[in-house]
């Protein structure tokens, strides 16, 4: 039977594959896209004259309840409070928005619609109806609801994570840490067993060397003296006994 041939670029394109389907189910990259397209119906409806999408969220809050603060603001559009601090300056330079100190708390600042800010939100509503319309006709009408409770669902945990208090999570954080169990210790390896009829071998143990004495305490031994054989000359010589 015959290989089929591989392409050159096959891990390559396999690669991309993945890549891919990882991105088809993360949250946050989809959040993203979503929200894009979300803002691009809007600006597409409102045109480029509008109020922005957040301005409309503010003057919307504002005109809900009046003698909000920057803290209640926070809470009600979600917005991070130095965006948040940012844009409401901007706002009052435009004319939009009013500040005053407030009644209740002589620290804090509370805003108020201005008749400019008024009229922006009363032109912007029509507009972001349509742009609202338009985003919820490309999901099946069945899905729409549950659409719209997983985010406000999603809106409801942020904005309880954002009234706890920075101290508040930093002690939380540790707690979770310390929550976790530790690591068991890992079990001693157990002894191997006997066999029958075979007594356990001591354990080996090493030969301790003796010291060799140093050199300078070698005796030096005297070397042999040879016995001297006697000519025939000598026993010649010598008187007899």
């Amino acid at each position: 039977m015959a290989k089929l041939k591989t392409k050159p670029g096959g891990k390559k394109s396999g690669k991309k594959i993945e890549a891919a389907k990882a991105l088809d189910r993360s949250p946050s990259h989809l959040l993203h896209r979503a929200l894009q397209l979300a803002l691009d119906i809007y600006a597409e409806e409102t045109g480029p004259d509008a109020i922005t999408q957040r301005q409309y969220a503010v003057l919307s809050a504002v005109a809900a309840q009046e003698g909000l603060t920057q803290t209640d603001l926070v809470k009600s559009t979600g917005i991070d409070r130095s965006t948040l601090a940012d844009l409401v300056a901007r706002m009052i330079g435009k004319g939009l928005l009013g500040r005053q100190r407030s009644a209740a708390d002589a620290r804090a600042n509370t805003v108020s619609l201005t008749d400019g800010g008024r009229g922006a939100l009363d032109a912007a509503r029509p507009r972001v109806a349509a742009a609202d319309a338009r985003i919820m006709k490309l999901l099946p009408t069945r899905k729409r609801d549950a659409f719209l409770d997983v985010l406000r669902e999603m809106g409801r945990v942020a904005a309880a994570d954002a009234d706890e208090e920075p101290g508040k999570k930093k002690k939380k954080a540790k707690a979770q840490k310390a929550a976790k169990p530790a690591r068991a210790a890992k079990p001693a390896k157990a002894a191997k067993p006997v066999k029958a009829g075979k007594t356990a071998k001591p354990p080996k143990t090493k030969a301790v060397k003796a010291a060799k004495p140093p050199k300078s305490l070698k005796v030096a031994v005297a070397p042999k003296v040879g016995k001297k054989k006697k000519t025939r000359k000598a026993m010649a010589a010598a008187p007899a006994a």
